[in-house]
């Protein structure tokens, strides 16, 4: 059984076989999450991203990519791109934030990750608000697992909030699920 927890700290530090990046579409590192994991990473990060552009073109809003996660103490790092919410507006933001999710958890289940910890997906400059994305975000964990086969999920999801404001929003909704947080 998958267990989903919320946790307040830095992404970068946590001991995980994958962390999920809220990227851009070029992999290119920038500020907040992004550059923190690209930092941590070392160099090596930029070149495995660059390879990745040349080869498929820019990331698609709502996918995620893999690369190795370089000199943090994870294994994997999948890279998702949110959604911008300024440029797509309420419904679409909400699905597109959704699928980086579900997208990121297909990646997590292709490297047979037993944990994933997610950052939250375009609440920073991209400017989803965070009261809505946190239950998007929950309920697209949920959807995904309850549409695999428990050998194909991670025995522990973290949603791993940067600010007290997600943590508490986030922590919140994860409450609801019940007293061992899974779905």
């Amino acid at each position: 059984m998958t267990s989903i927890s919320v946790i307040k700290k830095d992404i970068t530090s946590l001991t995980v076989d994958a962390i999920v990046n809220a990227a851009n579409s070029g992999l290119q590192g920038g500020g907040g999450v992004d550059g923190a994991i690209h930092a941590g990473a070392g160099p090596g990060l930029i070149n495995e991203c660059a390879a990745i552009i040349e080869k498929n073109g820019l990331c698609a809003t709502g996918s995620a990519v893999t690369t190795s996660a370089g000199d943090l103490p994870a294994k994997w790092i999948i890279h998702t791109v949110g959604p911008i919410w300024s440029e797509e507006g309420q419904e679409r933001s909400s699905l597109l934030l959704s699928s980086c999710y579900k997208s990121a958890l297909d990646a997590a289940s292709n490297l047979r990750a037993d944990s994933v910890a997610f950052s939250a997906i375009s609440t920073g400059v991209y400017g989803f608000p965070k009261k809505l994305a946190a239950p998007i975000a929950v309920s697209a964990v949920c959807s995904w697992l309850e549409a695999h086969q428990r050998a194909e999920a991670p025995r522990s999801i973290f949603l791993v909030c940067f600010d007290e404001e997600n943590f508490r929003i986030t922590k919140a909704v994860v409450d609801r699920l019940g007293p061992n947080n899974t779905p």
